[in-house]
């Protein structure tokens, strides 16, 4: 790891069998959301009846609704977990949400460059502080990081998610920075609209997003030159993973009768660079 917080070389017991670990407490899962539904050889080993799965993603999580209430409760997004694939193999009640904000990028085998960030925020999606966010928390603050339990961690998606919407696709397309895509006028005005058309649809579904465009403008700025993990991606031929993006928020504007005209026009064409992308 190479981090302006410190060097360091982390050796970490790996294996690519989960029949050698067994049934553990906690799952956390490292995965992009698209490969989640054909996981399940590798999750089932590692589980007993109160195995939490921690799935650190971006965008909008398979269990968003799960325990959610009012009108929308128990819906399934459909663009996140097609026909329920995702709940078939990481069952809603197994889930902690995890909200990243760490930057890094992979320079090249088993090194990692790490840029700004230590929190993980965590929280349970019928919105109590459980013993086992508590207890996870614990074991991360003692291995040096952030890990708030939030309450309401579905504020935080969307603030996350207010960056990742954005910036993601469009530095795809662009193969562009962070930086760069805020200093010019004209895509920072795009980024503007898409993440207002965004706080419209959270708003839609009662969350009260606590952030500002312009704040959080000023926040990716401050990250510099670095490459999204949708651009990082694309250099390498993996899948994109824009599904939980964009798609998922589209779609729920549909639900809530939201108009998000930018958002749509960038999903159609991120969305034929990855099937692209994917030949």
């Amino acid at each position: 790891m190479l981090s302006p917080r410190g060097d360091f070389t982390a050796h970490a017991h790996a294996t690519d069998d989960p029949a050698e670990i067994g049934p553990v407490d906690y799952v956390f899962l490292g995965l992009k959301a698209n490969s989640y539904a054909a996981c399940g050889p590798l999750i089932e080993p590692l589980l007993h009846d109160t195995t939490a799965v921690i799935a650190a993603q971006n965008g909008i999580p398979w269990w968003y609704f799960h325990r959610h209430g009012g009108p929308h409760d128990g819906h399934r997004i459909e663009s996140v977990d097609p026909d329920g694939a995702v709940s078939a193999v990481l069952a809603p009640e197994r889930a902690v949400g995890c909200v990243v904000y760490a930057a890094t990028e992979l320079e090249g085998p088993g090194v990692v460059r790490h840029l700004e960030g230590t929190r993980f925020s965590i929280g349970e999606p019928d919105r109590s502080v459980s013993r086992r966010c508590l207890a996870f928390s614990e074991a991360m603050v003692a291995g040096g990081l952030k890990c708030p339990v939030e309450p309401e961690l579905r504020g935080d998606i969307w603030v996350k998610l207010l960056g990742n919407i954005s910036f993601n696709p469009i530095s795809a397309l662009a193969r562009a920075t962070m930086r760069q895509m805020c200093l010019h006028g004209g895509t920072r005005r795009v980024i503007e609209t898409m993440m207002a058309e965004t706080l419209a649809v959270a708003e839609a579904l009662g969350c009260e997003v606590g952030v500002s465009i312009e704040r959080r403008l000023a926040g990716a700025e401050r990250v510099g030159d670095h490459r999204t993990s949708t651009l990082q991606d694309l250099e390498r031929g993996k899948p994109l993973e824009l599904d939980v993006l964009l798609a998922a928020v589209v779609e729920l504007a549909e639900i809530t009768g939201v108009q998000v005209p930018t958002l749509r026009t960038v999903h159609a064409i991120s969305d034929l660079l990855a099937l692209g992308s994917a030949a």
